[in-house]
């Protein structure tokens, strides 16, 4: 004759192996949620979708700048923003938006107007210190071409900026 065993069910092993593997599940599931949705995206670009079907555009723009010859050097200094035109300058003379967007902080993102003064030297005056690692983007009014790159600031003195 075989001897039973008489235990009842939650003081043996395998039921309760057996429901700790889908309630380690739903606990982590839980972490990886609350994690997920816990504060807000700080990511520069939100619409992906656009942005990528906008790229090839992107693309046509700094190849343009590419095929005008364009080079330039930026000054960026405390309180002042300057870009002269090593070759290529614009002959319009019309005002440049140059974009600054911080690699991590959207809220710190911003843009200034360039005119050009009686020397062909693009200047605006800025409030604030610029410091950090930001992604420029330089283009005229019409968005005709761009010149773009990411580099960090302050820097002792002009530096190349071209497409």
């Amino acid at each position: 004759m075989q001897e039973q065993d008489t235990q009842p069910w939650y003081k043996q092993f395998w039921p309760w192996f057996l429901i700790a593997i889908p309630l380690s599940s739903v606990i982590v599931g839980s972490f990886v949620l609350r994690f997920a949705t816990d504060g807000t995206n700080t990511l520069v670009v939100d619409d992906y979708y656009k942005e990528g079907k906008a790229i090839n555009a992107r693309l046509d723009k700094i190849e343009r700048a590419r095929e005008l010859g364009i080079t330039t050097l930026l000054d960026v200094q405390p309180g002042n923003i300057a870009l002269e035109f090593v070759t290529s300058a614009p002959d319009s003379g019309e005002a440049l938006k140059l974009d600054f967007f911080h690699v991590t902080l959207a809220d710190k993102d911003f843009d200034v107007l360039l005119t050009r003064d009686a020397n062909g030297v693009y200047r605006t005056s800025i409030d604030y210190p610029i410091q950090g690692k930001w992604r420029l983007r330089l283009m005229p009014m019409d968005e005709s071409w761009k010149v773009q790159d990411t580099v960090n600031l302050p820097q002792a003195r002009a530096f190349k900026f071209n497409p």
